[in-house]
């Protein structure tokens, strides 16, 4: 038993990286996944002015390709974490639209409540 080595329990043997072929392409971060977040960011601080639902909605589906096209690329697209940031980015933009769209709406009902429905006439008109 002097030449073999065991494991602890628990452990498992860290498999050793074979030389990568030399055709192999360098890991690069995906230029969509500065697109996503850029255009997520723009989301975020527009989206109160309502302006932030077109940027949100194409990093979305930005967001989508990159996705796909980091999976079809076997690992050698990165950015994973840049596209998470630029989708919640983008997702809190929507979110800021949709809270001025309502603050709006009730806004708008209020006013219409307290305005006189009709024309209003003069005391001297039949």
């Amino acid at each position: 038993m002097m030449g073999t080595m065991t494991t602890a329990p628990g452990q498992v043997p860290v498999a050793q990286q074979g030389p990568r072929h030399p055709l192999d392409p360098e890991p690069v971060r995906a230029t969509k996944t500065r697109a996503v977040f850029a255009l997520g960011l723009i989301a975020a601080l527009t989206g109160l002015f309502i302006g932030g639902i077109v940027p949100a909605t194409v990093a979305l589906q930005l967001s989508r390709q990159a996705r796909r096209e980091a999976y079809a690329s076997g690992g050698f697209l990165t950015g994973a974490t840049w596209l998470r940031r630029g989708e919640r980015l983008a997702w809190t933009g929507l979110l800021l639209a949709a809270v001025a769209l309502v603050a709006l709406v009730v806004i708008a009902v209020v006013r219409l409540a307290h305005s006189p429905i009709g024309h209003d006439y003069p005391s001297n008109v039949d």
